[in-house]
C-alpha cells in the first residue's frame, strides 16, 4: 500500500476514534474496516497486525458492556431503567441533534428510577444518585472503547512502520 493509501486508512481510523465519542459514527466498526482494508491491500505479515488489532477491538467491546453493567447492577439500576434512558436518548437525538442523546438518556434513567423508588422525601435524590452512577457507567464504557481503539490504532501504526 502506498503513502496515499496509508493516509486514507489513517484518516478512517481517526474518524473511527471520533466515532467512539460522537454517537453518530460507528467508531469501532470503522476502525476495524479501515484496518481490514489495509491488511488486504498490504498482505503478508499485515494480517498478524490486523489480527492483534481486531482482538483488541473485540476485547474492548466485551469489556465495555460487562464492566459498566456489573457496576450499575451493584448500584441497583435495572436494565429497564437503562432501556428507557436509551429510548429517550434516541428520541432526544432527533429533537435536539447530538446534545439530545445524552440529555434524553439522563432524563430517561432519572424518570425510570424515580418511578421505581418508593415515595418519600429522598425519592428524587435517590433517583438522581442512580442516574449519576448510570452516567459514570456510560463514561467508563466510552473510556474502555476509546482505549481499545487507541491500542488498535497503535498496533496498525506499528505494523505500517515495520512493514515499510
Amino acid at each position: 500500500m502506498g503513502d496515499a493509501g496509508l493516509v486514507v486508512v489513517g484518516l478512517a481510523v481517526a474518524v473511527g476514534l471520533v466515532g467512539v465519542v460522537v454517537p453518530v459514527l460507528p467508531g469501532t466498526l470503522l476502525i476495524a474496516l479501515a484496518l481490514l482494508v489495509w491488511a488486504v491491500a498490504t498482505g503478508g505479515a499485515a494480517w498478524a497486525f490486523f489480527a492483534g488489532a481486531a482482538a483488541l477491538l473485540v476485547a474492548g467491546q466485551v469489556a465495555m458492556y460487562l464492566l459498566p453493567g456489573r457496576r450499575m447492577a451493584r448500584a441497583g439500576i435495572p436494565r429497564s431503567s437503562l432501556l428507557l434512558g436509551g429510548l429517550l436518548g434516541v428520541v432526544g437525538f432527533f429533537v435536539v441533534p447530538v446534545l439530545g442523546l445524552p440529555l434524553g438518556f439522563v432524563l430517561g434513567v432519572f424518570l425510570a428510577q424515580l418511578l421505581r423508588s418508593s415515595a418519600g422525601a429522598g425519592r428524587a435524590a435517590g433517583a438522581w444518585r442512580s442516574t449519576v452512577v448510570a452516567l459514570g457507567g456510560v463514561g467508563l464504557s466510552v473510556a474502555i472503547e476509546m482505549g481499545a481503539g487507541v491500542l488498535a490504532a497503535a498496533t496498525w501504526v506499528a505494523g505500517a512502520l515495520v512493514l515499510r
